[in-house]
């Protein structure tokens, strides 16, 4: 969304909970949600049910490595992973950057820096964020519709809608992508988590859910249109 950084989730893996915990106090410091794993499997159980922003990554995991995990990631999503490991030689850089990687830090590093990269990766991959951005759109005739992501509110005409949260993060997801047209496979992984198991109809019912509450004409959506063969768009008409 732009600009909000106390709306992201940074999922930190490594089985050093001491270190994690010190780097979770300064990410919430800064506005950050943070979440945990110290095993690839928290991490796998976590990726199914929550949507997370950027993943700081070891390498030497109890069940297993920062490489694998970041290998299958990588089939599903692509969310900004950055690499963070007492392993300094150049060919474990080179494999984390092959595997998927959009950075490698070597332990140890200062807070500052790991700070910096962080900002710096959500920056690129998420855009320059301003907290008041409210995202406006016009869905057919007097129909104008507004999302303010620093209260996570929705109002059509003047009213607050009322969205559940999935709901809301979809209807957010898309907005932010106004004009794309998403596939389907992509809008799950990225809204329900990039190993979550919900089938295409759980989509296609939320979507339904969705127009029922924004557009004038359910039945013949002006703002979220189907693109067939593909999945979604988000589009402001008055772009038309």
């Amino acid at each position: 969304m732009n600009g909000n950084y106390a709306a992201r989730t940074i999922l930190i893996v490594d089985d050093d909970m001491d270190l994690s915990m010190l780097i979770r106090d300064m990410f919430e410091d800064n506005g950050y949600k943070v979440v945990m794993a110290g095993a690839m499997d928290e991490a796998y159980e976590i990726l199914e049910k929550e949507k997370v922003h950027l993943i700081l990554l070891d390498i030497n995991l109890p069940d297993g490595t920062g490489f694998e995990l970041c290998k299958e990631l990588r089939r599903v999503s692509t969310v900004p992973v950055i690499f963070a490991s007492a392993r300094t030689c150049e060919d474990d850089k080179i494999t984390g950057l092959d595997m998927g990687g959009d950075d490698y830090l070597a332990k140890p590093y200062s807070l500052k820096e790991l700070m910096s990269r962080v900002k710096s990766l959500m920056r690129r991959t998420y855009g320059f964020e301003v907290e008041s951005a409210c995202y406006e759109f016009m869905a057919g005739e007097d129909n104008h519709i507004v999302i303010n992501p620093s209260n996570r509110q929705v109002i059509r005409q003047g009213k607050e809608i009322n969205l559940s949260l999935k709901e809301y993060e979809l209807l957010l997801y898309m907005a932010e992508r106004k004009g794309q047209s998403l596939p389907k496979d992509k809008i799950i992984s990225e809204v329900w988590g990039a190993f979550s198991e919900v089938e295409p109809s759980t989509l296609t019912v939320h979507i339904r859910w969705l127009r029922e509450k924004l557009e004038k004409e359910p039945s013949k959506p002006v703002l979220i249109s189907t693109v067939w063969g593909v999945g979604y768009k988000l589009q402001d008409c008055a772009d038309s």
